[in-house]
């Protein structure tokens, strides 16, 4: 990759660092004598709003925290040809990433480390941050001009002020690290699942060479605390209510527990798989209809209908799916969770089976309020998949916004975002499709059209 001779008013020295959707550049100010990074939307993204959007949060987010646990952001700019970049502060020890791939750190700065990692967190916590993708790639290490080093929390690109995913195959993480609720469909992601990060990110640091998967018991290292493995296995329980609340809390209870000196336990397994059920308890979907399209009427029971147990949602069924599922959690109104329903011709396999398809339909008042569809569509970004052209289609009196995301590296290999506005009051609706395989826009816009709402 050959380097731009100058991005704004800093003259590049060398790449940092690349990925999917950005590219990291050490610039130099001349005129004062400082280094920083500048952080470049790639080219392949730059007229996909969703992921603009997202780029620029980041920023935003970063601006607002102006923290020196939080690596900084000095400016937003953009260059000649439209693409946003973030001028931001240099971490010239690099990170945690590059570190564990000379070796193992020892114990007691293990220790430190994870402490100083969870204070970070604890940051964007206080702000009402949750960070979502904590890993050793997202930890940055600063010179201090007195001596020592500052750990930085990076990389807010998936961070949310209210962190809520919900979806077929939502992911916001990465795998590893990434709490089991961020796999799960209609799941409340909140301060819990950063938790759930910073007790992966223990493991790695304090566990011993190779054995940090997820299918074999993590054994800790000789001179690590016993109550610290207590620790990182209530940090990384599989229920978010079995977690410490948030980053501040798994802070005072690791530094409790490092101050003990008796030997080194073991945790348990933590297997990387997609959750077997609903967050929360949902009522089982009514499948056979109870209503017809007008309000208030009533319907012959029909077998290729779908029926939510509020009767404001009713699908037409492909051939051969059925329902599963009543209720969107993580969305309350009155005491109530809003309606929705998951369809899917294999309710018992569709989350652990990539290749079954299923669609999930999710109807809000509240989202109406105070969101459009395109803008709800845009905040469903799916970053290991190809995003097209997003589209508009006109199905049952809706117009709906369209966006399909191909070729995904992992989950579902292809998925569908697309939400409208329902007639009258009704309120905004939400679908997410993973189609048949084979299947193109006519089954989408085929599966929009027996979506009836009031």
């Amino acid at each position: 990759m050959i380097p731009p001779a100058r991005i704004g008013t800093y003259r590049i020295e060398r790449l940092l660092g690349a990925g999917s959707f950005a590219t990291v550049w050490l610039g130099f100010d001349p005129s004062l004598g400082a280094r920083v990074a500048i952080k470049v939307l790639a080219d392949n993204w730059s007229h996909d709003l969703r992921v603009r959007e997202r780029f620029l949060d980041e920023g935003r987010l970063l601006w607002r925290l102006d923290h020196q646990r939080v690596v900084r952001v000095y400016a937003l700019d953009e260059l000649p040809d439209g693409r946003p970049y973030l001028v931001m502060l240099w971490a010239d020890g690099g990170s945690l990433r590059d570190r564990l791939a000379a070796g193992p750190v020892p114990v007691d700065q293990g220790l430190a480390l994870l402490g100083e990692i969870a204070a970070g967190v604890a940051v964007l916590h206080a702000s009402g941050i949750v960070h979502r993708d904590l890993t050793p790639g997202n930890v940055l290490f600063r010179s201090r001009p007195a001596g020592g080093e500052q750990v930085m929390i990076a990389d807010l690109g998936l961070a949310k002020a209210v962190a809520a995913a919900s979806g077929l195959t939502a992911r916001a993480g990465t795998p590893g690290y990434m709490a089991p609720e961020q796999d799960d469909p209609l799941a409340v992601v909140d301060t819990r699942a950063d938790v759930y990060g910073l007790g992966r990110l223990g493991a790695v640091l304090l566990g011993t060479p190779g054995a940090g998967g997820f299918d074999t018991a993590i054994r800790l290292r000789d001179g690590v605390p016993e109550p610290v493995a207590g620790v990182l296995r209530r940090a990384t329980a599989r229920l978010p209510a079995s977690r410490y609340p948030d980053a501040a809390a798994f802070a005072a209870a690791l530094g409790r527990a490092a101050a003990a000196r008796a030997p080194v336990g073991t945790i348990a397994a933590r297997r990387r798989r997609r959750a077997v059920a609903f967050a929360g308890v949902l009522v089982a979907a009514v499948v056979s209809a109870t209503a017809s399209d007008s309000v208030g009427g009533q319907a012959p029971r029909d077998p290729g209908v779908a029926v939510d147990s509020t009767g404001r949602i009713r699908v037409a069924l492909p051939a051969g799916w059925r329902a599963t599922g009543s209720g969107w959690e993580g969305r309350w109104v009155g005491g109530a969770r809003e309606p929705a329903l998951v369809v899917t011709p294999a309710p018992d396999r569709w989350r652990s089976d990539p290749a079954v398809p299923a669609a999930f339909i999710g109807l809000s008042r509240e989202l109406a309020t105070r969101t459009t569809p395109a803008a709800f569509v845009a905040e469903q970004p799916h970053a290991e998949c190809l995003a097209a052209p997003v589209r508009t289609s006109r199905q049952a009196g809706i117009d709906w916004v369209v966006a399909l995301y191909t070729s995904c590296a992992s989950g579902k290999a292809v998925i569908v975002e697309t939400a409208g506005l329902a007639p009258g009051d009704a309120g905004l609706v939400y679908v997410q499709i993973a189609p048949p395989a084979g299947s193109g826009p006519a089954f989408v816009d085929t599966l929009l059209a027996g979506v009836r709402v009031r």
